[in-house]
């Protein structure tokens, strides 16, 4: 789900051979690693309407301490969001954006950042919910470089009321 929401997001964006030659396997892997040891909070939406008795995973929040020391009054981290595709638009990621506020500010986070790729259609989502312009920094993505911009939220408590 990870890598076919990053297909979708940053098609056109990010180069298609890129894209093309992302690994479900590394992803997987690097998903089992990085939740067990990273303190990472994850939250997942299913397609709980599904007629199958397997759910699938159509969207996932994940974040936690900053991992910048560039932006210290920002204490917590949203690492990432993705939907896929078909799911957008539906207030998934809203959702998912608010229970894990919750949950950082249950573990004593008062203050988040969230990094995005500046020509990333739905980096409009962060402003619909009040995130504030930060700043921007580049940074490489398979051998190519890109601005991101962030949005902060110097209380958090905004986010837990969505």
């Amino acid at each position: 789900m990870h890598i076919d929401s990053w297909k979708t997001t940053y098609r056109g964006i990010v180069s298609d051979d890129y894209l093309d030659n992302l690994s479900y396997e590394e992803r997987e892997r690097w998903w089992s690693e990085n939740i067990s040891t990273s303190g990472r909070i994850v939250f997942v939406a299913d397609d709980a309407v599904s007629e199958s008795k397997e759910k699938k995973i159509i969207g996932f929040c994940s974040g936690g301490r900053n991992r910048s020391t560039t932006d210290p009054r920002y204490e917590a981290e949203l690492h990432a969001i993705y939907i896929l595709q078909e799911h957008r638009g539906k207030g998934i990621g809203k959702t998912l954006v608010q229970y894990l506020a919750l949950s950082l500010v249950e573990s004593g986070f008062t203050s988040v950042i969230v990094w995005v790729l500046a020509k990333n259609p739905y980096r409009r989502f962060y402003e619909s919910l009040g995130g504030e312009y930060v700043r921007s920094a580049e940074i490489q993505i398979g051998g190519s470089t890109f601005e991101e911009v962030s949005y902060g939220w110097s209380d958090m408590g905004v986010l837990t009321k969505l």
